[in-house]
């Protein structure tokens, strides 16, 4: 029987979560689901959820989760999807 585990990291910046996170994912195969790499990613390409998170992340606030859900859902499914 396979047991399923979800691993949610939190810390402040410069913690060790990416890092940790990466080792995670190569060892187990599961995906590395950075929002902040991905918000980062968004608004570097100038997407339509890049123009909504851009003034929110400047402005310091924290991305509401609506848009934060929408974008790790989009992220899961590229994971799963075959190349």
């Amino acid at each position: 029987m396979r047991t399923r585990l979800n691993v949610l990291l939190f810390g402040p910046q410069g913690s060790g979560k990416g890092t940790q996170a990466k080792r995670i994912a190569a060892q187990y195969g599961v995906p590395h689901v950075s929002t902040g790499d991905m918000f980062r990613s968004a608004i570097a390409r100038q997407t339509p959820l890049g123009r909504r998170v851009k003034p929110i992340l400047d402005s310091g606030e924290l991305v509401p989760d609506d848009l934060t859900i929408g974008l790790i859902r989009e992220r899961l499914k590229e994971w799963r999807s075959p190349p």
